[in-house]
């Protein structure tokens, strides 16, 4: 009987973004850029709200989360490819490429939920202002932060044991900058019926179910908005929630279009378009878009900056 976690192929090769070398040089500088300014941005926004005691509050404890995954979600598929495009080597192991796989889904499915409980957040802060502190309290924070990473943790691994079960025997060559399900299943020589199920299933309820949420707090946000009678009342509490909506436009509109279009517009030069939106752009985006629209986080960011003149003269 043959052992189905057993695999021909020991190592994939990662085609890239583009097949045209002369951009590669071009590739490397703009995506070195872009990771750097992920790592920057979303490093001084944990900094300055776990250094400023006024903005330990439910709101920024998410953004904190949120911008801890987008951290790790680049991570975990940019510096790879930019050294595959340094080294000329774009071949990655079987186990890399699993692990690789794995962390993506993670942080992926950690992206949606906290997203999700983003929204209800400003809807309980919105629509509940009375109760706010009562049903977003620390414990309750908590307990969502990690439900989101066990939900997370558990997504990833039934998707990753999934694929390993699967044998490649035929073309080892993978048609993206990352192993990503989709590309993975199309160079499987074992039956993927499973796989397709299981993504077409779980995988779509762990994304529609947070976006859902979202849309449902925001229809009870909005609709309380409007009743505000003054012109300043409405514009002062939608920019509470403002910059947060533009991250989930960002981001779901770019999984919507990779992974809820016909099969029949199905492209791979798409795919990856898309792919570098939601898994480098707007990561990298989502601490700018908080802080430029954010009063409370750029009068924080200012007292850390003139806090740090002061310790250097």
């Amino acid at each position: 009987m043959e052992q189905t976690n057993e695999t021909a192929v020991l190592e994939f090769i990662l085609l890239g973004l583009t097949e045209h070398m002369e951009l590669r040089g071009f590739l490397i500088v703009v995506f070195l850029a872009m990771y750097l300014m992920n790592l920057l941005g979303n490093g001084t926004m944990i900094t300055v709200i776990g250094g400023n005691s006024q903005l330990h509050t439910p709101m920024y404890f998410f953004l904190c989360n949120l911008s801890f995954v987008d951290m790790c979600f680049t991570s975990v598929t940019v510096p790879k490819m930019l050294s595959n495009l340094i080294s000329d080597k774009k071949t990655i192991s079987f186990s890399e490429c699993i692990t690789q796989l794995y962390f993506f889904i993670v942080f992926a499915t950690a992206e949606c939920i906290l997203l999700s409980i983003m929204a209800y957040d400003r809807y309980v802060a919105i629509c509940n202002p009375l109760h706010y502190i009562t049903i977003m309290n620390k414990n309750v924070c908590l307990r969502m932060s990690a439900s989101s990473f066990i939900i997370s943790f558990l997504n990833a691994l039934l998707h990753t044991l999934l694929v390993y079960r699967l044998s490649f025997c035929n073309s080892n060559k993978i048609q993206h900058f990352f192993c990503d399900l989709t590309p993975m299943l199309q160079l499987s020589c074992t039956d993927t019926t499973i796989n397709e199920l299981v993504i077409f299933s779980e995988a779509s309820l762990l994304a529609m179910l947070p976006f859902l949420i979202i849309l449902v707090s925001y229809i009870r946000i909005i609709n309380t908005i409007l009743k505000i009678q003054s012109t300043g009342g409405r514009r002062k509490t939608f920019s509470t929630c403002s910059s947060h909506l533009t991250v989930v436009l960002l981001f779901y509109g770019t999984v919507f279009f990779m992974y809820f279009r016909p099969s029949s517009s199905y492209s791979m030069e798409k795919d990856r378009i898309a792919s570098v939106m939601y898994n480098v752009l707007s990561p990298m985006l989502n601490p700018f878009i908080y802080s430029l629209r954010n009063r409370d986080v750029k009068t924080a960011l200012k007292r850390m900056l003139n806090m740090a003149s002061v310790l250097t003269e």
